[in-house]
């Protein structure tokens, strides 16, 4: 049992005891990189990592830096975090990192990955390296379906520099005329409506590849374009040329005070982020400096916001290649998602979920589940109402379309949408008055906070009477993310459940106090005291003898109050094991305050999203699940609902199953180090190799095929290896 730390004269709200939310979210997003520069992973799962590091950094200024700028303009000298870092500090640090991440990523990229591509047959194509029978083709192409939607823009006097779309491409070019020495500007924008890459065909390659056999073969658009310049300036002479591109503040706040009609207002803030101020310019590595001087310019820029490039900007095009057909040796292995034995044995679903209560995890266990739930509900001659919240969704919904069905046929339909789903504002608009025009009702629940709880209610009449069917979730309702998120999903008609999911959508609906709840734990109004109570038992059971033990499964941690109460909760001796995928400001392992708690994070094929709570009151242990992370957010400014799993067989998957098992990992996992940085763990003294995700899908296809029976064992307590995760952790912060 661990030993409660000596006192310490530290204040635990010391800002030394916190890292950095974007420093250390930056962090993060070199997990995800380090994942593209891991040789294990197969080549084009690379690439696409590499595609997702750089579509993170994008949100990450377009949000983040973007925030921190209007700070500084605003006057503003320190951020809002436990950590007390100045702004410009922050700025400055932010710049330092993401230039050392930018090298490393186009290391990767040029030296690593397009050198296997090649020798795999995917070639791309410098102009230097096309050969005549190629640039006919190119030239054909571009005057076909290239040239037709470009347009040129003079910079002058008479023509101001043009509004550039967010994250867009674009060329920058100084010409002249002949005969006269005046330096003219002109900005070509590569058409984000045309493919990033185009292919060419793969005779004709000469020597460029170095005799490789090609099977596809790529030039990229703004080489395309850059190539015919002329034609787009003709009788000028074209000096220089560079591709730049610019990312814009899409940060962006509502005055709950003046907001009259939420949907319009959240149109109009949308139009307006098109138009935001620039945050970053990248720019390829050669450019001349007087290009980058004129577009710091014309874009209000620092020197400290242009990041030069030494290959292909915007390496999110590199999700085209990804989903190039074939090549199943560079990919990961294909997996189908499980049907679990619940459903596929009962008559229906409503019968499956009067029999049991019955836990999915995704992606290993299918989502189609949930869509059939819904779909079910839809058809259902019984079914009297449905009640729905959606925070993000797939562009082609089939949830969205069942409760649009649903209406048709005369149900009470409602939708909760939440308009400030960050970067999706515009397509929960597109589906709130489809969904209105179908006769279902939209609300928006509140002005002053983000409805992010997951959960579906379903009433329907029986032989018996009226029951109510509940699914609640840690993931959106999603069938797209739903196969690349980690994420749980709960089913049930426990009354309890059903009573207060009920008072929940009428909260979110109508007017009133709140409601006394049964199961379910609400923010912002009883979250964080909840929390605080159940980590401060552990405390006090550690204290008097007995044992505490926490363990969570998270994707942030940033509220102080939370930190604090761990910290208090460390120093009575408890163990703390935090799995935990994204920002952390607890700082582990720091003498006399932290040095029972460990903090790792998994990165890996699939986003790691759900959330799981463990408390362990002394051997009778309580687990929880639900949408929150222990955030500021989504504590004290989010709709969230965290509720308990209570039927002994469901406890026990969670705790046994995916805690231990994501504890075990020594693939995929790292640690967080005192300092901030993060450590790949590794098998060690002969421990067995344990990668947690494809334990999980391991575990889905045996629970496929296992038959229904109600002798499953009672839970048990967590038990793990203690000695070889003491070691470990000794071993790497010696």
């Amino acid at each position: 049992m661990p030993r409660p730390t000596a006192p310490t004269t530290i204040a635990l709200d010391d800002p030394s005891l916190y890292f950095n939310r974007e420093l250390s979210w930056l962090e993060f997003n070199r997990r995800v990189l380090e994942e593209a520069q891991d040789p294990s992973v197969p080549l084009l799962e690379r690439l696409k990592f590499l595609a997702i590091f750089e579509s993170n950094l994008d949100e990450f200024f377009m949000v983040r830096v973007g925030g921190l700028q209007q700070k500084v303009q605003s006057g503003v000298a320190y951020g809002s975090g436990a950590d007390r870092m100045p702004v410009k500090d922050q700025l400055e640090r932010i710049s330092l990192i993401v230039r050392e991440m930018t090298g490393q990523t186009y290391h990767c990229l040029m030296d690593q990955v397009l050198p296997a591509l090649e020798r795999e047959g995917i070639l791309f194509l410098h102009l230097k390296d096309l050969s005549e029978e190629h640039r006919k083709h190119l030239t054909a192409l571009f005057r076909r379906d290239v040239f037709p939607v470009l347009t040129p823009l003079a910079v002058d006097p008479g023509h101001p520099f043009p509004h550039l779309l967010n994250k867009s491409l674009n060329l920058a070019v100084i010409l002249q005329r002949p005969g006269n020495p005046e330096k003219l500007f002109a900005v070509v924008q590569v058409p984000s409506v045309l493919p990033r890459f185009v292919a060419l065909p793969t005779s004709g390659l000469g020597d460029a590849t170095g005799g490789a056999a090609a099977r596809h073969v790529f030039v990229p658009l703004d080489a395309i374009i850059r190539l015919h310049l002329p034609e787009l300036f003709p009788g000028m002479e074209i000096e220089h040329d560079t591709v730049f591109r610019v990312t814009r503040n899409s940060d962006f706040e509502i005055d709950d005070d003046e907001v009259e009609d939420l949907l319009k207002t959240i149109e109009e803030e949308v139009r307006r982020r098109r138009r935001g101020a620039a945050v970053r310019l990248q720019i390829e590595a050669n450019a001349p400096e007087e290009i980058e001087q004129f577009l710091m310019g014309a874009l209000d820029l620092d020197p400290n916001d242009v990041y030069r490039h030494p290959g292909l900007l915007d390496l999110t095009g590199l999700f085209q290649i990804h989903s190039l057909p074939g090549f199943p040796h560079l990919r990961d292995p294909q997996f189908v998602p499980q049907l679990v034995p619940e459903f596929v044995q009962a008559t229906n679903q409503w019968a499956a979920i009067r029999n049991r209560d019955i836990l999915l995890h995704h992606p290993y266990e299918s989502f189609g589940h949930v869509v059939d739930f819904i779909d079910a509900a839809a058809n259902d001659e019984r079914v009297l109402a449905v009640k729905l919240t959606l925070y993000r969704t797939s562009s082609d919904s089939p949830v969205v379309r069942a409760l649009a069905r649903a209406a048709d046929h005369g149900k009470q339909v409602t939708a909760v949408i939440e308009l400030k789903a960050r970067l999706d504002e515009e397509r929960n608009i597109v589906w709130a008055r489809e969904l209105e025009e179908a006769g279902v009702h939209v609300v928006f629940g509140f002005i002053g906070l983000k409805t992010h709880c997951k959960v579906a209610l379903v009433v329907r009449r029986e032989d018996d009477g009226i029951r109510r069917y509940v699914h609640l979730a840690t993931g959106n309702y999603n069938p797209q993310t739903a196969r690349l998120y980690t994420d749980l999903g709960y089913f049930t008609c426990n009354p309890d459940f059903c009573e207060d999911v009920s008072a929940l959508f009428n909260y979110l609906t109508g007017y009133g106090e709140l409601p006394q709840w049964r199961k379910l734990i609400v923010a912002p109004s009883r979250l964080q005291a909840f929390m605080i109570e159940k980590i401060a038992r552990e405390t006090h059971l550690q204290q008097i003898g007995r044992e505490g033990r926490i363990i969570a499964k998270i994707n942030g941690i940033l509220e102080p109050a939370i930190v604090q109460a761990l910290y208090r909760a460390s120093q009575a001796g408890v163990r703390i094991d935090l799995i935990c995928r994204g920002i952390c400001s607890l700082r582990p392992n720091v003498p006399g305050i932290s040095e029972n708690i460990r903090v790792i994070s998994i990165v890996d094929r699939f986003l790691e999203h759900s959330r799981i709570y463990y408390f362990g009151n002394d051997g009778e242990p309580e687990v929880y699940i639900g949408s929150a992370d222990w955030m500021d957010r989504n504590l004290s400014r989010r709709v969230e609902v965290v509720f308990p799993i209570e039927p002994p067989e469901l406890k026990q998957r969670l705790i046994r199953e995916i805690l231990a098992t994501s504890l075990a990992d020594n693939a995929k996992a790292r640690l967080l180090l005192p300092d901030g940085h993060y450590e790949r763990m590794k098998p060690i003294d002969g421990q067995m190799r344990v990668r947690s995700q494809e334990g999980f899908l391991e575990m889905a296809a045996q629970n496929a095929a296992r038959p229904l029976v109600d002798n499953t064992p009672p839970p048990l307590p967590f038990v793990e290896d203690r000695p070889t995760a003491r070691r470990h952790r000794k071993r790497q912060t010696s």
